[in-house]
């Protein structure tokens, strides 16, 4: 069985996709000389220390990746979500435009340009998916994120209940390990109304 050069898993990478050059084969030397000469060749963007961007080439160059994307890469896809007006634009709740986009993770790392890293404690979000967290983000302050007002976000999470994009239950088991009161509080209510309106 022949083991792929890490040059041509570098040519071989589909457009829009990163490559960490830990994972590519063979020694660390090797896969950064690559990683190296992939930059120079236009292949490749660096993003940060060991990781690149396999962009989409146009006439212009090649397109660099969305911040959010290259947090979700840097801080990997559990216990990440949107925070702040990013988690608020994810719901479709508000008409504001953050300049950086927030996310709520498990783990800070080193800053990452375009991103608003806030840390979170509660181990419970791990399993969470990205709208349930950003949920929780809005309940930090929904009279501040939620334009139209409670109801509006109360019908918002009904569909996304009925479309099984959220799940309550793990919503539920979830929300006792948040720090911040209002969350708890919120989503108590959150749940009041969904019950009375059923």
């Amino acid at each position: 069985m022949t083991t792929l050069s890490p040059a041509a898993v570098i040519r071989e990478t589909p457009e829009k996709s990163f490559v960490h050059v830990d994972r590519l084969p063979g020694s660390s030397t090797a896969a950064r000389k690559a990683a190296s000469r992939a930059v120079k060749d236009g292949l490749l963007l660096p993003v940060r220390r060991g990781l690149y961007y396999r962009g989409r080439r146009t006439r212009y160059g090649v397109i660099a990746p969305r911040p959010e994307e290259v947090a979700r890469a840097v801080l990997g896809s559990r216990g990440i979500g949107p925070a702040g007006y990013s988690a608020a634009r994810a719901w479709g709740v508000t008409t504001q435009v953050p300049p950086g986009w927030h996310v709520a993770t498990l783990r800070t790392v080193e800053p990452i340009n375009g991103v608003v890293q806030h840390d979170r404690k509660n181990l419970a979000r791990a399993d969470l998916n990205e709208k349930e967290i950003a949920l929780l983000e809005l309940l930090r302050s929904p009279e501040v994120y939620v334009e139209a007002g409670w109801d509006t976000l109360v019908e918002k999470v009904r569909a996304s209940l009925h479309a099984g994009e959220i799940s309550a239950a793990r919503l539920r088991d979830a929300v006792p390990g948040e720090y911040n009161r209002a969350v708890r509080d919120n989503f108590a209510r959150l749940e009041e109304t969904l019950a009375v309106a059923a």
